[in-house]
């Protein structure tokens, strides 16, 4: 018989015992019971902490967080009526706590009579992972950029000089807008050698901004990124950026740590 039809008949013959096996499955063959997942109570309103959520900031104390020059301060930012607003004075802050892979949620809000033009026009930044003092680590930028023109990697939702956002979804001054953040931590091999790059997906006022990208290493103002520092859970910080422009306030931060994918 000539080998291309043997083939044929043989490929056929395959397939027909296949969609014969799949025939005589039931239902119940590709359904299973366990592990159950976790009972996990949703917040009752949009944006509200589940019930699984460790609370960074309840509108009531930093207790949750420290100054990221020196670690051993209490943060010093401003609280009032519920609201945290940027002490540009006091410098950075981080939380007390290291995380590896996470969901946050975080809202903010630039001032209403906010002056200014480009990257001084309510800048400030969350860093998805501190790896050192100032602004070391892995940033997501905020700013005001509603109608406000700027290079398109260092505008709201950025991945500060790496990826710009999908789309620009930002409201005006004076309107409270938000981050939800899903954030897989790099991974390094013994040697420290990078193992698998960090991840970032996010939406900003509920519109996907960034879509599971890869980041290149840590942010950078100057510079190309690269993964030059080894490191594991890291605390997430909040950036007290040195422009003159008023500064801007947050509400309601809360996160979930999530299981490491690769287990």
């Amino acid at each position: 018989m000539h080998k291309k039809i043997f083939f044929s008949i043989a490929f056929i013959a395959t397939g027909f015992a296949t969609a014969n096996a799949q025939e005589k499955m039931k239902p119940e063959d590709t359904e299973y019971y366990t592990p159950v997942p976790a009972v996990v109570t949703p917040g009752k309103t949009c944006g509200a902490a589940p019930s699984d959520a460790i609370i960074l900031f309840d509108g009531k104390d930093l207790s949750k967080w420290v100054e990221t020059n020196d670690t051993t301060k209490r943060a010093n930012w401003n609280v009032h009526n519920g609201i945290l607003t940027v002490n540009k004075q006091a410098g950075n802050i981080q939380t007390k706590q290291s995380f590896m892979d996470y969901q946050l949620h975080i809202e903010w809000k630039e001032p209403k009579n906010i002056a200014g033009t480009g990257q001084a026009r309510g800048n400030s930044g969350l860093f998805l992972a501190s790896i050192g003092p100032g602004d070391d680590g892995y940033e997501m930028q905020i700013l005001d950029s509603y109608n406000n023109s700027t290079y398109v990697n260092g505008q709201a939702g950025a991945i500060y000089k790496q990826y710009p956002p999908l789309v620009n979804p930002n409201f005006p001054p004076g309107v409270w807008q938000s981050y939800d953040v899903v954030w897989t931590a790099p991974r390094f091999n013994d040697d420290g050698s990078l193992k698998s790059p960090a991840k970032v997906t996010a939406f900003f006022n509920g519109v996907l901004v960034q879509n599971d990208v890869k980041l290149k290493g840590p942010t950078l103002y100057i510079g190309n990124p690269s993964y030059k520092h080894v490191h594991g859970a890291s605390p997430i910080k909040l950036q007290a950026h040195g422009d003159k422009s008023i500064p801007i306030s947050f509400r309601n931060i809360w996160v979930r740590p999530l299981p490491d994918p690769n287990q």
